[in-house]
């Protein structure tokens, strides 16, 4: 299992979570996609609070059709139990090419995220 987010990935996604404080203008790209590989379950995620690592910004689709933004515990995707003892994965080749603002909105558009 890869690790949910490596050394650069949270150095990116904390660099992101400061200029988001400091410009509230600022709109990032998501740097990882995260996903559950026995059902429903995909996350993009463009930032961390600087204050607090475990709190991740970005875009959530549970499969519902309804896909929003919003902020989620890493610690709390992290301990996920899937069936056959699997667990969240990060899509290894996985590069966020929009802004999170825009994969949202395409979300919210298809009733799921598009990539």
């Amino acid at each position: 299992m890869a690790k949910l987010i490596t050394k650069a990935h949270m150095t990116k996604l904390l660099a992101n979570g400061a200029k988001s404080k400091d410009d509230p203008d600022f709109t990032a790209k998501p740097v990882i996609k995260l996903f559950n590989p026995v059902g429903a379950g995909t996350w993009l995620l463009s930032e961390l609070d600087p204050n607090n690592p475990d709190i991740a910004y970005g875009l959530a689709d549970l499969g519902a059709g309804e896909p929003e933004l919003g902020y989620l515990s890493i610690k709390e995707l992290s301990s996920v139990r899937l069936r056959f003892g699997l667990t969240i994965e990060r899509d290894l080749h996985f590069t966020g090419d929009k802004t999170i603002r825009e994969y949202a909105r395409e979300a919210r558009a298809a009733g799921k995220i598009v990539y």
